[in-house]
């Protein structure tokens, strides 16, 4: 009996900026394939999976976690090319509507965007489902203290000693 095997060694997340009452999502679009997506990336030895977000944050775009929160979300695919599932635990990240973003070579282009923007230029639909899902519980509604992530986020993200 053959077995697909499982891969879970990838984070992503979900970098959203409220100003003002407007909340936008931060998609960048891959230099190399072409399509729009948020941060993710692979988790190196010896890193928790939101601190693995927090370098891949800071490597693709420049940010720094302002708060951190596990989205209670897993992405979760069929990549036919290895015959892998892959499953992805999901982050949200909240940071100021005035940082400056600086994307790495992966990416060609940003762009911040209403909900329905983001879900326009996504091209998979598991994409637009956890767009949704990060809206409803990080945007229309306070997500709870429990779901916050990487209890040592400043030490991290500041490189502080």
């Amino acid at each position: 009996m053959s077995t697909i095997p499982i891969e879970t060694s990838v984070v992503s997340g979900v970098v959203i900026s409220t100003s003002g009452n407007e909340t936008k999502i931060l998609l960048m679009k891959r230099a190399k394939e072409g399509f729009w997506c948020h941060v993710a990336g692979k988790i190196e030895s010896n890193e928790a999976a939101w601190q693995a977000l927090v370098r891949e944050l800071k490597e693709e775009t420049g940010l720094m976690a302002e708060e951190l929160y596990t989205a209670e979300y897993l992405e979760q695919f069929y990549e036919s090319k290895k015959n892998v599932i892959t499953l992805i635990p999901v982050f949200v990240v909240k940071v100021s509507s005035d940082k400056k973003i600086t994307l790495n070579e992966e990416h060609s282009e940003f762009r911040w965007c209403s909900l329905q923007e983001a879900k326009s230029l996504a091209p998979f639909p598991n994409q637009k489902k956890l767009y949704d899902h990060v809206w409803q519980y990080f945007v229309e509604e306070e997500p709870s203290e429990l779901m916050k992530a990487g209890g040592e986020l400043t030490h991290i993200s500041t490189g502080a000693q």
